[in-house]
């Protein structure tokens, strides 16, 4: 019987099985495991950020995993799935009711249930060589995200374990491979603990009195019986991996990246205008929020009128800043004109813009000049529009599921050509909103020529928790392409980030506030922008045959005789 036969066998109930190295965990110890690594997950993000929680939730889960049967496996990794994402996309549910929030956490929760049943299955490679749990651990959370990232409708990388390190020392990595490779480290480091403690146990289960008979051991992971005097032997095997994680999480540090651009330097302002009510009715008050950018902007013209403040090269609204077409609407057209011209800077605005069908709005950051008005010639719109939220797939069916899709009325309809946007005195790369989360969609702004990457966003809908965790991301981002990088949001937070990841002028949540500061722009590419999305595709296919090579060696199991 091998060690994978023995995963379900059944003791009676009034004996549980005990815990015996070669075996899985029992299920009284492995089902509290998976909801604490979804637990120290959540708090491993922001508003917490206690990054180092991150790992420790990825050895728990593997733990939890390791030797199950794959339903066993699954099942594990959904509890962790549901502690973690329920928590996490709370700010979804604040102002569209509990299903919303339910399902995306649910489906969220699915694509760990799929890690946890890969954990289970890799589980024979693990056991064969001592060394192979870490990385496989840490290519098969790279797998998993590579997944979740792309599936159903492009995917939600909300949560990626990249995203929880905006103040570790693993940050810089991003500068070498994106947050593919950041998430592999952090998963490795993850696989090391889990080595190192699963060793520990097992060393103490092996370190019995000598007039008692030692348990066999059932894989090189709970090693042999520990030799008369090999007492510093003993615990190396514990030492040496949790040695190693310290000093790959310090060794981030070693990694170069650069703390200020090295091109030119421009004055740039962020208008956070704020809007009237928090929560979905901000759409009511398109004019409002409208007029509150407007005036925010020309009382800083004021301030730099009597030598309070520096003249702006550029002005940055966020996202929904204008809600009121002001290509079609003359009074949101000579408003916003009107800010431009007082200001003296050209302004990149956050509008809905109607079109171009019936029945259908691009969302679209436009530049708009002093004196001129409209640039139409650099315009971006959203090439990611959310799924259920900006427009809706297969509305007949989610109609049955919940009427409040109509309320959502007209489908957002995607852009084609990466924001890069000309603004005179710096090419910005604008994104907008959760497009921050995308690889894909931030790298080609800056193969495109982008010396200042920008965030519109708008957080009115949702909570701060949601604005920070937006915020790690963009931290990520700078350092992953060395640019220098900003956050514009309508409520906060918004700020300006070094390409170091170092955040600076952060404003508060639901305040007006503008914030203004000098920025050296760069036109240098990192490792990450030049190698784009092979980390991840190399990692990926790794994790692919990792579970082909667990298959063969199951195979391999099941026929041995005995």
């Amino acid at each position: 019987m091998t060690t994978l036969d023995r995963d379900e066998t059944h003791t009676p109930a009034a004996l549980p099985r005990p815990v015996v190295p070669g075996r899985p965990l029992p299920l009284r110890v492995a089902v509290p495991l998976a909801v604490a690594a979804g637990l120290a997950l959540l708090v491993a993000f922001p508003p917490y950020g206690l990054w180092p929680l991150a790992p420790v939730g990825v050895a728990l889960l593997a733990a939890a995993a390791h030797r199950r049967r794959l339903r066993a496996g699954a099942g594990l990794g959904f509890l962790t799935g549901v502690a973690f994402f329920a928590p996490l996309l709370a700010w979804t549910n604040l102002h569209t009711g509990y299903l919303p929030w339910v399902l995306l956490s649910l489906l969220q929760a699915g694509y760990l249930a799929l890690l946890g049943a890969a954990t289970a299955w890799v589980s024979p490679l693990a056991d064969r060589a001592r060394w192979a749990w870490p990385a496989l651990t840490g290519l098969l959370w790279v797998g998993q995200e590579a997944l979740r990232d792309r599936t159903p409708f492009g995917g939600f990388p909300w949560g990626r374990l990249a995203f929880s390190q905006d103040t570790s020392p693993l940050l810089r990595l991003a500068a070498l491979g994106g947050a593919p490779l950041v998430t592999f480290a952090v998963a490795l480091t993850g696989g090391l603990l889990v080595t190192a403690a699963w060793r520990g146990w097992a060393t103490a289960r092996r370190h019995v009195p000598e007039h008692t008979t030692p348990q066999p051991a059932d894989s090189p992971l709970d090693g042999p019986p520990p030799a008369r005097g090999a007492s510093g032997r003993r615990w190396a095997p514990v030492v040496v991996p949790a040695v190693v994680a310290v000093a790959l999480t310090a060794g981030g540090l070693l990694v170069p990246v650069a703390t200020a651009g090295s091109g030119a330097t421009v004055t740039v302002a962020i208008v956070q205008g704020n809007v009237p009510r928090l929560g979905l009715d901000f759409n009511a008050q398109r004019q409002a929020v409208l007029n509150n950018h407007v005036d925010a902007t020309i009382e800083l013209a004021a301030r730099v009128a009597a030598g309070q403040q520096r003249q702006p090269d550029l002005v940055v609204w966020p996202e929904n800043s204008s809600d009121i077409d002001p290509l079609r609407n003359p009074t949101a057209g000579a408003r916003i004109s009107q800010a431009a011209d007082t200001v003296g800077a050209p302004i990149l605005v956050g509008a809905v813009l109607l079109g171009p069908g019936a029945g259908q709005v691009r969302n679209a950051g436009i530049l708009w000049r002093p004196g001129t008005g409209a640039d139409l010639d650099q315009l971006y719109t959203k090439r990611h529009p959310v799924p259920f939220a900006e427009y809706v797939p297969l509305r007949d069916v989610a109609r049955m599921v919940s009427k409040q899709v109509d309320l959502i009325r007209n489908d957002f309809v995607p852009g084609s050509t990466p924001g890069v946007v000309r603004a005179g005195p710096a090419v910005l790369g604008d994104v907008i909103c959760f497009e921050v989360a995308y690889d894909e969609v931030v790298r080609d702004t800056v193969t495109g020529g982008a010396q200042l990457l920008v965030v519109q966003t708008n957080n009115a809908t949702f909570d701060v928790a949601e604005a920070r965790q937006q915020m790690a991301m963009v931290r990520l981002r700078a350092v992953e392409h060395g640019r220098p990088a900003l956050m514009a949001s309508t409520v906060g937070v918004s700020g300006f980030v070094a390409p170091d990841g170092r955040v600076s002028d952060a404003t508060g949540f639901n305040t007006r506030e503008v914030v203004v500061r000098q920025l050296r722009l760069d036109d240098g590419r990192t490792l990450a922008t030049r190698l784009g999305w092979w980390p991840e595709v190399a990692l990926a296919a790794l994790a692919a045959a990792a579970l082909v090579g667990a298959a063969v060696l199951r195979r391999r199991q099941r026929v041995r005789p005995g």
